[in-house]
């Protein structure tokens, strides 16, 4: 295994307890950085872009993974609520209707980076108002784009998804075991079974993820 040190530049606890699945010692190291969205700036570029910058503000000598993930809704993003009326606007914008996730992830060691992006297509089921003020009142809402959470057992908003569920989390770990790999760093973990034991789902999208991923990740110099 090459000795690398390994940073995970987030705060969020669910990026914390995924990246725990690969059995690898981490430290973390929040990145706050500027998330407005510049004009005529496509969600895909967008994600792309907060997540490098996520990356280049944290300084350690190490291996600095970060991740950024958006809810990108008829045309339009959704990022973290600002409020609890912020969450509730969103949540019942997207009820019964479908959205796409993307969560942009970039590896950094020195002036050398890989970096991939996962995208999941979403349908929320049709919530009733009460359930919406039931969830909000819990206050799981805050720190998450879209104002939800997927593995919210109580509110459970998603009728379906289309691609990788962790993703919808925020680090989709197909797209991560192979960037980490690439970079050097070799787990025993068998991530899809890990992940689907962990998050108790059937997953039927990892083979192609696992070998669509390898083939379109890209250095960054």
């Amino acid at each position: 295994m090459k000795e690398l040190k390994l940073v995970l530049a987030s705060a969020s606890p669910r990026r914390r307890e995924l990246l725990g699945l690969f059995g690898l010692p981490f430290t973390c190291q929040s990145a706050d950085i500027d998330e407005t969205i510049n004009n005529g700036e496509t969600p895909l570029a967008y994600v792309q872009r907060l997540a490098k910058e996520k990356n280049e503000a944290v300084q350690a000598d190490a291996l600095v993974l970060s991740a950024d993930t958006i809810v990108a809704f008829e045309g339009g993003v959704m990022g973290k609520p600002a409020d609890a009326s912020d969450a509730a606007g969103m949540l019942d914008a997207m009820r019964g209707k479908p959205h796409q996730v993307f969560t942009a992830l970039y590896l950094r060691e020195n002036h050398h980076a890989l970096a991939d992006c996962c995208e999941t297509r979403v349908v929320m089921r049709p919530y009733t108002d009460e359930e919406i003020a039931a969830y909000i009142a819990s206050g799981d809402y805050q720190d998450k784009a879209g104002g939800y959470a997927i593995q919210h057992k109580g509110f459970h908003p998603v009728q379906s998804v289309e691609g990788c569920y962790a993703n919808v989390m925020g680090l989709p770990l197909c797209h991560l075991f192979c960037l980490l790999r690439q970079a050097g760093l070799q787990t025993n973990a068998d991530i899809p079974a890990l992940c689907q034991r962990h998050l108790e789902i059937q997953c039927e999208v990892f083979p192609g993820i696992l070998a669509r991923c390898e083939a379109d990740s890209r250095v960054v110099i």
